[in-house]
């Protein structure tokens, strides 16, 4: 058993293998430590995530996760889900080349199989099988599609999946299935849990999909959808960049596949809510840039937090006014509101006394863009209606100052934790990650900051294969390019490439206010050391 940091609040767990993994995961439900925010199990690691606040003592967890009792395994589940699957897929060929059978003997043998999902990660719904014929293991893709279509059947080294949803992948493709593996009216929402059994039944044709797809589309049909809600209103004019409803996040759902979430730039959503009397966690609209409009439809007591962005405000009569940020200002019903164009930061974020009504989803109104959770982006001529006024007391503006904020082609120092994976780095490519400074892309959003350098971070092995393990906030993962990605909160629950480092907690809130063009320098504020190992460590 290995302890390696994530940040400075997180430890990723390495095991001999996956049954140890969900021995350790199960030990930890029965009898949990202090302090544990979430757990994120995987091929063969287990992520501990611990809250804001409590930070473990390191020697004292590794002591208390290496005295647990790991021989015993996971009680066996009576759950058991039948996906019915047309063998279509576009990397069948390529399976049987690899496997050295025919097409033919690849369906019957991933048929015959009896699998367990053993965990859940990537995207919501998504659940890592267990059991299949050894013969059918194969390799990810070397180069991974853009776009995967819902509910393709896939196979990665020991593991089979579905994709819940459209996305990119690098699995192998071997087959659809017509069902609908993540669905909200359902409880719970994902058809894969830990610890269900499933088998894959084939489809005789294309018309017997057709027939399933079709039940499947009239049962979301028959969905209830949101009811129309009245009462005081901003109506929405103008939406460049759509806004999305955030707030504190979900945490604990990475058994369905989802990760916390929630608005990047925490400090100043909360700031938001206070400025107009608002608990601190309530939704507000996270906004990138500016353009965005709307007319209050009825009163309202409005304030901007984040970027330096002021409201232009013209009354029914014409007469206009600019209000800075971090400043409460009421509204009467007919005032027309632009947000100006920030110079210094990305994301504002708007608060409305009493809150907006939206729907909550998985305990969060958070909008999340990668698990496509939550209200939908906010568009021309949606009404966003108010909830009722708090008693609370606004604070005032001499108490929330506006924070610096970097603007585009500044350069901006982040504290980063070395590892989990920094021993699959040569000491080159570490150097290269603090010594030069790496360019913001246009690329980047809500999932992650896609970063441009000059030099790529050179691996020990280019070749190796790393197996699916859990993510934080913050982590800064390498491709095979080695042009790095900065995970912000929308980030996938599991990745299969190494994580050199992990941002510092404390500059969370900043990385989401780093615009494209801005460039990032990283300052190493611990260095990489496994916590109280008792195995030397190993080349990846």
């Amino acid at each position: 058993m290995r302890l390696l940091p994530v940040g400075l609040r997180g430890t990723l767990v390495e095991l001999e293998d996956l049954d140890a993994t969900l021995a350790l995961l199960a030990s930890l439900e029965a009898r949990p430590l202090p302090g544990i925010e979430a757990m994120v199990p995987a091929a063969r690691t287990l992520l501990l995530r611990f809250r804001p606040g409590t930070p473990p003592d390191l020697p004292a967890l590794a002591a208390d996760l290496r005295a647990r009792d790991l021989s015993a395994k996971a009680p066996r589940s009576e759950r058991e889900v039948e996906i019915p699957v047309l063998y279509d897929g576009e990397d069948l060929a390529e399976v049987a080349r690899l496997t050295g059978l025919d097409s033919k003997e690849v369906i019957r043998r991933h048929a015959e199989s009896r699998f367990t999902v053993a965990f859940t990660g990537f995207a919501p719904g998504f659940g890592y099988l267990t059991g299949g014929d050894p013969a059918l293991r194969v390799a990810r893709r070397q180069s991974p599609r853009i776009r995967i279509p819902a509910g393709a059947v896939a196979l990665a080294g020991a593991f089979s999946g579905v994709y819940p949803q459209e996305g990119p992948g690098g699995w192998q493709l071997i087959g659809t299935t017509p069902l609908t593996m993540f669905d909200l009216a359902r409880d719970p929402p994902a058809l894969f849990q830990p610890g269900t059994r499933v088998r894959f039944t084939p489809l005789p044709d294309r018309a017997a999909f057709a027939a399933i797809a079709a039940a499947e589309a009239a049962r979301g049909a028959a969905s209830p959808g949101a009811a129309v809600e009245d009462g005081p209103a901003l109506r929405v004019t103008a939406a460049p960049l759509p806004p999305l409803f955030q707030d504190e996040g979900r945490p604990g759902a990475a058994a369905q596949g989802v990760s916390a979430g929630g608005a990047l730039d925490r400090a100043a959503f909360r700031a938001a809510n206070r400025l107009v009397g608002n608990p601190a966690g309530m939704p507000a609209l996270e906004i990138v840039a500016g353009g965005f409009s709307f007319e209050a439809d009825g009163p309202a007591v409005i304030a901007l937090a984040g970027t330096d962005a002021a409201l232009e405000i013209r009354d029914a009569a014409g007469r206009r006014r600019v209000v800075a940020s971090h400043r409460p200002f009421a509204l009467e019903s007919g005032d027309r509101v632009v947000l100006l164009p920030p110079q210094r930061g990305l994301r504002s974020y708007l608060a409305a006394r009493g809150g907006f009504r939206v729907p909550i989803v998985l305990g969060s109104a958070a909008t999340d863009t990668l698990a496509r959770l939550g209200p939908p982006p906010v568009k021309v001529g949606d009404r966003l209606v108010l909830g009722p006024l708090q008693s609370r007391a606004a604070v005032s503006e001499a108490e929330m100052p506006a924070p610096g904020r970097p603007a585009p082609g500044e350069t901006v120092v982040l504290d980063i934790v070395l590892g989990p994976r920094a021993e699959w780095f040569t000491e080159a490519g570490i150097e290269t990650l603090t010594g030069q400074d790496w360019t913001v892309t246009p690329r980047s959003n809500r999932v992650g900051l896609r970063l441009d350098g000059a030099v790529p971070l050179a691996r020990r092995d280019p070749a190796a294969e790393l197996p699916s393990e859990g993510t934080a906030n913050g982590a800064i993962q390498v491709p095979h390019d080695g042009q790095p990605v900065l995970f912000l909160a929308d980030h996938p629950l599991t990745g299969g490439y190494p994580v050199i480092a992990t941002l510092a907690e404390h500059h969370l809130d900043l990385a989401g206010q780093v615009p494209p063009g801005a460039r990032l320098r990283f300052n190493v504020i611990r260095p990489f050391a496994a916590i109280e190992s008792d195995m030397t460590a190993g080349s990846p």
